[in-house]
């Protein structure tokens, strides 16, 4: 099964279609780990290992699969310097931090909603 080719033409961003690159986005960064690593990496830039101790609970696998697929979208910039060992940063693309404002917007509804919502998961006994 192949890739599917985008033209930038208005169908890819139609979330009607099952086959648009909208929707394909959204399946790519609509996830725990994408948002934690948008939401950590903010306006700072950092090494693989100082993400990975402020994303608790991530994986190295996860983080690199993460990572590659924010790059592939042009969400997050890798930067290689080349020393022994390489060192290697993360910072946020002009279009990664512009999705930073939702995620900040979805951090800032779990925080205002969180008691809510505990509660009824309480009365729904879960």
């Amino acid at each position: 099964m192949g890739t599917k080719h985008y033209t930038g033409a208005p169908e890819d961003a139609d979330l009607m279609r099952a086959d648009s690159l909208a929707r394909e986005i959204f399946s790519d960064v609509a996830n725990k780990w994408a948002f934690l690593i948008i939401e950590f990496l903010g306006e700072r830039t950092l090494r693989f290992s100082e993400l990975r101790n402020e994303v608790e609970g991530i994986s190295h696998k996860m983080l690199t699969q993460n990572l590659r697929m924010l790059e592939r979208n042009g969400l997050v910039e890798r930067t290689v310097h080349p020393t022994v060992p390489p060192r290697v940063e993360y910072t946020l693309t002009e279009p990664g931090q512009a999705l930073r404002a939702t995620v900040d917007g979805m951090c800032g509804w779990t925080h205002k909603y969180l008691g809510r919502i505990e509660d009824s998961r309480r009365r729904f006994g879960a």
